[in-house]
């Protein structure tokens, strides 16, 4: 299962590609967690222009589950990914947010042996979260900013949520599929070394993600074995 048919890596972009789709071949058949046709979340990504005949869409995949909660978070921020560029935006998250109006909550991201909660002025700021309270604060915040990977996306499709994309530098994949919905005006994209305070607020320029009708038929699914 992926959903990089096509594997982003700047100028060897056509040969990373190529030798993915080289061991895809090999196997009966590959999940693609998107939409076959458009629109979808995965763009070039999942949909190469040379099809692969053992390919098979079966929706975007989320482990959380929408729910009507009432908003109680302004902004709640999901930090994740390889140091140092963690950090660098932690800390540029934390200046600009610090004392303003809006009620923040920021999940660092980094897994410990105990759950540690701390208040920082405006700021509710907890080192890790479990999958059921994370689906809470998801669905209980009014702007969700994150970085731009797929598994992300796919929650945030599956709740319906706003959100503004920071894309890890360097990071290929995340700097497509952010730019990607950020051109269908989905969400707000921006780039970690210029965003300011006045980006994180949502510009009704941009949708945010709609309704995922995406009904998984499993028993035909593994049909296959």
């Amino acid at each position: 299962m992926t959903h990089q048919l096509n594997v982003l890596s700047g100028k060897t972009t056509w040969l990373s590609s190529k030798w993915h789709q080289d061991i895809i071949k090999k196997f009966d058949k590959c999940w693609v967690p998107d939409f076959k046709n458009t629109p979808n979340l995965s763009g070039d990504l999942g949909h190469p222009k040379h099809k692969l005949e053992n390919i098979k869409y079966i929706g975007p995949l989320s482990r959380f589950n929408k729910q009507n909660l009432d908003i109680s978070t302004d902004i709640l921020v999901i930090l994740s990914g390889p140091e140092p560029q963690r950090t660098t935006l932690e800390k540029k998250i934390l200046l600009e947010l610090k004392d303003k109006k809006e009620s923040v909550v920021l999940i660092r991201g980094i897994v410990e042996d105990k759950q540690q909660i701390t208040e920082f002025n405006n700021i509710l700021i907890y080192n890790y979260m479990t999958s059921k309270e994370l689906e809470t604060a998801i669905n209980s915040s009014q702007l969700v900013v994150s970085r731009s990977g797929y598994t992300t996306i796919m929650d945030l499709a599956k709740l319906e949520k706003k959100a503004v994309f920071i894309p890890t530098p360097g990071q290929f994949e995340q700097l497509y599929l952010s730019e990607k919905l950020s051109q269908e005006k989905i969400v707000l994209s921006i780039k970690q070394e210029a965003f300011s305070y006045s980006d994180l607020k949502w510009n009704k320029k941009y949708s945010g993600f709609s309704k995922m009708d995406s009904e998984i038929d499993y028993k035909k699914l593994f049909s296959l074995f």
